[in-house]
């Protein structure tokens, strides 16, 4: 009997909840919890009771409230695809009741825009004396791309020497601006200054000011910015003989002209301010006036491309790869009434939670994808609706 509790009910969570429900051999009993239990409700009408065992409320920055809550239900693993601000709470919430632990993305203070996993990675010790274990990054990106550098660093290279990340939502859902996820924590991710790994130190660019235009398979040229994202800074710890990583993410020239109009009116901040007698924060109001990114999903159209391109070497000679998945917006709206990039991180939370359960990733502690053995989740991804292609290139599209 496996018993799993899912905690958050947006759009990435409604890919994860029907995702395990068609799974009845990997996931017995799903339970799931959120703030609002009228998303939880919804859900349990769509995939059934039967599948959706029992639904509930729970304030996620509350470790104790959460841990009241794994204790009434008491399940072999909790899945937190709430916001990244209540990671820590959760992790608390499980090590208080000896639970295994699952998420998406790293943790980052609220009352401030930077994300990194030293505080997550700090519970190593403390999990692996409860003998439970943390899989950190079971998304896309992070997590699926992390697992495409593990299986590229085990089949196709004695060494990796370079490493880029590149991300292509390659599709149109018709709005003048929007956000493909939780506007928050988007806008906070893509306003920092840009991070890479470089010769064995970090170095740091102005937000999206490093460009290159890359051709993505089966959408075309799109021009892609540099960026930090959380994946590299577990990569470049697992792969020391990393020379050079980074990451890349695409953007249309509306979209970043909104972008800047917003931050330049102060809209992007995250310090409170005084209005009319109350204390608000812009971006959370600049969240709650942009579509939800659940609504785009009718009529989005197009495909995304998010792949890894690694130079290293094999047999003594330099070589190229690039490992991709195309998803395509419509084909996820009509199997599970979502856009794709909530799709591309919520089938991969699925995975990793049955890996987790059927103990074939299983090690007491703190851990990061690409220290588990990549070959049964990659295979997983072809069955589940993410398939991957490797391609071997006659050269990398960026110089060294």
């Amino acid at each position: 009997m496996s018993r799993v509790l899912i905690i958050g009910a947006g759009g990435v969570s409604s890919v994860t909840v029907k995702k395990c429900a068609r799974l009845p051999e990997m996931f017995d009993e799903i339970y799931l919890a959120s703030r609002t239990l009228s998303k939880c409700e919804a859900l349990q009408k769509e995939v059934g009771a039967d599948r959706l065992k029992g639904v509930f409320t729970v304030d996620a920055d509350n470790a104790d409230a959460v841990a009241e809550l794994i204790n009434k239900v008491k399940p072999d693993l909790v899945v937190n695809l709430a916001l990244p601000y209540q990671d820590l709470p959760i992790m608390d919430a499980c090590l208080a009741t000896k639970t295994d632990y699952l998420d998406t993305a790293n943790y980052e203070p609220k009352d401030e825009a930077k994300f990194e996993y030293s505080w997550q990675w700090a519970y190593q010790q403390k999990f692996q004396d409860a003998g439970i274990m943390a899989l950190l990054g079971s998304g896309f990106d992070p997590g699926v791309t992390n697992v495409y550098t593990a299986y590229a660093a085990k089949h196709y290279f004695d060494e990796i020497h370079y490493l880029d990340i590149v991300d292509c939502n390659g599709g149109d859902h018709g709005q003048a601006f929007a956000t493909n996820f939780n506007p928050e924590i988007n806008i906070r991710e893509i306003t920092q200054r840009g991070r890479f790994w470089e010769n064995g130190e970090w170095k740091e660019t102005e937000p999206l000011t490093v460009r290159e235009d890359l051709d993505y398979q089966n959408i075309g040229v799109r021009a892609s910015y540099l960026m930090f994202h959380e994946e590299l800074e577990s990569l470049v710890k697992h792969f020391p003989t990393l020379k050079r990583a980074r990451f890349w993410m695409t953007f249309g020239d509306a979209y970043l002209n909104h972008l800047k109009v917003l931050e330049g009116i102060g809209m992007t901040s995250i310090a409170p301010i005084d209005f009319q007698g109350q204390q608000i924060v812009p971006l959370e109001f600049l969240k709650a006036v942009l579509p939800n990114p659940g609504s785009l999903a009718e009529g989005y159209t197009g495909k995304t491309c998010i792949g890894t391109y690694i130079t290293g070497i094999k047999d003594g000679k330099e070589k190229t790869i690039f490992i991709y998945n195309n998803c395509d917006h419509a084909v996820c709206y009509d199997e599970v009434g979502a856009q794709a990039v909530s799709y591309t991180t919520g089938v991969p939370a699925m995975i990793g939670a049955a890996l987790m359960l059927n103990k074939t990733w299983n090690k007491p502690g703190v851990w990061n994808m690409e220290q588990f053995d990549p070959d049964p989740f990659m295979a997983m991804l072809n069955d589940h609706g993410l398939p991957w292609h490797v391609i071997e290139c006659e050269s990398s599209p960026f110089a060294k």
